[in-house]
């Protein structure tokens, strides 16, 4: 049998209500929930109960969403399964680094909140638009945002025949028609700003200086990066700061997994979108997901 890999939801995903019953039912779980509330008062409240508009603001999304992703990694943990490595997708790699060992969770949760912060004001300065590119080859979507120097990009490499792409506001219908006259279809996405595109490197750069004073450690286990698709290494302050600013590699970084190995996909928290991707990634691969009390017996088959 091969290895577990645990891989971390990220932006999106989110809901009023998730969390709760993991909560009210893992005292792990319940742990790291009351960790995020001790260090961002306010955080309990929107992700058990909302409202979706303000879950939906990115300052407000990303510190959920981690202390979501995190609860349900300490939850399968407390069952009883250990992973032998770890990715995360954008903001979800930020909880698998400090799940990993290599930034403690208080100093991860202000972390957390700088990046909201500095990736909302890099929106509001540069309005941007997301759309998942369906349909059409990585190569091809890349040959149709060149078309549009400067003001489209491929942003999350998400599977084969699923492309994110970030761009200028202004940009999106006429790429939009540019993407159906070569057969494919584009949907927006409901984000705030252009996400992992050169519009995001003050962000970048506010992190870099923030991590700078940061002592980080080596991960306990394999740590895949966004950015690179392999394993931590070298640079980590260069890693965790320059994934904000460029493209999410994930079909590579799973391509990369199941080559060094890994045969079964645990996702950890809200909804399943990982697990949508993998299964497309990686069809023989076991993948199952944990956000509630329920999943954790889906644990047993893993």
């Amino acid at each position: 049998m091969g290895s577990i890999a645990f891989v971390f939801a990220g932006q999106g995903a989110q809901y009023p209500g998730m969390g709760k019953s993991l909560y009210e039912r893992s005292p792990a779980a319940r742990r790291a929930f009351d960790a995020a509330e001790a260090a961002l008062p306010g955080t309990l409240k929107l992700c058990f109960e909302g409202p979706a508009e303000e879950l939906s603001r990115t300052v407000n999304t990303q510190p959920c969403l981690f202390a979501m992703d995190y609860a349900c990694a300490e939850a399968a943990r407390e069952a009883g399964i250990e992973p032998d490595c770890l990715a995360g997708f954008s903001l979800g790699e930020v909880a698998a680094a400090v799940f990993g060992g290599v930034l403690p969770l208080e100093r991860a949760l202000e972390f957390v909140k700088l990046r909201a912060k500095s990736m909302q004001a890099c929106a509001e300065r540069h309005p941007g638009a997301m759309g998942a590119v369906l349909r059409l080859p990585a190569s091809e979507v890349e040959e149709i945002c060149a078309e549009f120097p400067g003001a489209a990009f491929p942003a999350n490499y998400n599977c084969p025949g699923q492309t994110v792409v970030a761009c200028a506001a202004d940009v999106y219908p006429e790429l939009e028609k540019r993407i159906a006259e070569r057969r494919g279809r584009m949907l927006r996405l409901n984000v705030s700003g252009a996400f992992h595109t050169p519009w995001m490197g003050d962000a970048s750069r506010a992190l870099a200086e923030f991590l700078a004073n940061e002592e980080l450690s080596a991960p306990r286990v394999p740590l895949y990066a966004n950015c690179t698709a392999l394993p931590y290494g070298g640079d980590m302050t260069a890693l965790l700061s320059r994934q904000v600013s460029e493209p999410v590699r994930w079909q590579l970084s799973v391509e990369n997994m199941v080559r060094a190995g890994v045969d079964r996909f645990v996702e950890v928290g809200a909804g399943a979108t990982l697990s949508g991707l993998i299964r497309k990634i990686a069809p023989a691969a076991k993948v199952v997901n944990v956000e509630s009390p329920e999943d954790l017996q889906k644990l047993k088959e893993v």
